[in-house]
């Protein structure tokens, strides 16, 4: 699929389907570089961690979409993985905090080395002018979706309080 120039002003259906099949091709290139002992949820709850170092248990399964029970045993792998330490909390002893060990982020660092590889492989493929037409695409859709789920987060936080 190739889009070349576009002669109208693409409607948000068309880019979100162009978008979509970026997406998967990714995920693709991303397959092909990896060598992950870390299956594609634990990779969620190590970028979660990664982002949100001492969430509690409950706060990552919500944000995960998914069950404490389900979430804690994500947790188990990937602490016996040695990616992922767990702390008693100092305020509540029942609750436990979650951090990325220094194993853990060592593997991200490492997997995102391997991803950029492969990306800059199809990055060089493709003329100057459309890389720079990508990355201010990028830019901008990143901006958006970070408001997006700033406000989504907001208006849950709202409906639970």
């Amino acid at each position: 699929m190739t889009v070349t120039a576009f002669r109208h002003r693409p409607e948000p259906d068309e880019v979100a389907r162009v978008t979509s099949t970026a997406a998967e091709l990714l995920e693709v290139l991303w397959g092909r570089a990896s060598t992950a002992p870390a299956s594609a949820s634990q990779l969620r709850v190590l970028l979660m961690l990664e982002h949100h170092d001492g969430i509690n248990l409950r706060t990552l399964a919500d944000s995960l979409a998914s069950t404490p029970p389900s979430t804690s045993r994500l947790c188990d792998r990937l602490q016996a993985a040695g990616f992922v330490e767990r702390v008693v909390s100092p305020v509540d002893r029942r609750e436990v905090r979650l951090h990325l060990s220094g194993r853990g982020r060592a593997f991200l660092a490492d997997l995102r080395v391997r991803r950029e590889r492969e990306l800059r492989a199809v990055l060089a493929l493709m003329p100057a002018a459309r890389r720079v037409a990508l990355l201010e695409g990028l830019e901008a859709f990143c901006d958006a979706a970070a408001t997006r789920i700033h406000d989504d987060a907001e208006d849950a936080g709202s409906q639970t309080a």
